[in-house]
């Protein structure tokens, strides 16, 4: 398929409240529970409990209207940023936050962190929590050197990102350009968090087939560590399902330090 032809999430009309439906929504037949939610859940959970992340500030880039990855952040990030590449998942983070009418229900991955956590009876409080703690969401542009133009945000101690660097570069130069961008966002010293799917070329939503760079976790470690960025943890959950909405082989978590 041409660069022209290909469906791009950030330039395309992107069905929010379907990708949620198809990939996060807690019903029986929901195909990607094990690696959209609980891998990614049980990753953050291990690396935030772990405690050689901290600060104050975490700014979040992800795919979508996702906060489940944020539960465990809440916790040790009194002031987490969300930014949002189109206004439709800008406007569904902001129902969730803001306890809205309409809103999507993220209650089973607020029950399964406070489960991880020992804390069962307390998922109201995980939930409040974490929109205590949300102080802003905001619209950002990859076409602006400041992606938050004209915002000017403070530096992050952590930044964590879903599927965006893959999403939005349509080659692996590009994605380069679109790192270094996220890069200027993050105090050196402080942590990247990255979450992308092993050997991906699309995923369905809203009757479209949406482009994702294909990659794996060599280019990923080899990406990070040009731009200054050295590893500290790497997982990787196989795929556990036979779905057609998407073509992923696994889905890759990594935890990167920016030395400089």
């Amino acid at each position: 398929m041409d660069c022209a032809s290909r469906k791009f999430y950030h330039k395309h009309e992107f069905d929010c409240r379907d990708f949620l439906e198809k990939y996060c929504a807690d019903k029986p037949d929901m195909e990607f529970a094990e690696d959209a939610l609980q891998f990614p859940t049980m990753s953050f959970h291990y690396v935030f409990s772990s405690g050689f992340v901290k600060g104050d500030v975490l700014i979040d880039i992800s795919m979508g209207p996702l906060i489940h990855h944020l539960y465990s952040a809440c916790d040790i990030f009194k002031d987490i940023i969300i930014l949002k590449l189109n206004e439709g998942c800008n406007m569904e983070t902001s129902r969730w936050a803001n306890t809205r009418t309409g809103a999507f229900e993220w209650r089973h991955t607020s029950a399964y962190v406070s489960k991880l956590e020992g804390k069962s009876a307390q998922i109201q409080d995980k939930e409040m929590k974490l929109k205590e703690a949300i102080s802003h969401i905001i619209c950002c542009d990859f076409e602006n050197e400041n992606i938050t133009h004209p915002v000017v945000l403070p530096l992050a101690d952590c930044i964590t990102s879903i599927w965006i660097l893959d999403a939005i570069s349509k080659d692996e130069d590009e994605y380069m350009k679109n790192l270094e961008k996220v890069s200027k966002l993050l105090r050196p010293g402080g942590h990247l968090i990255l979450i992308a799917a092993l050997n991906t070329t699309f995923f369905m939503t809203g009757g479209e087939r949406i482009y994702i760079l294909k990659h794996d976790a060599n280019f990923v470690i080899n990406a990070l560590s040009k731009v200054g960025f050295v590893i500290e943890y790497y997982a990787v959950q196989m795929r556990r399902n036979d779905s057609t909405l998407i073509d992923y082989e696994g889905v890759m978590f990594f935890t990167f330090r920016k030395t400089k």
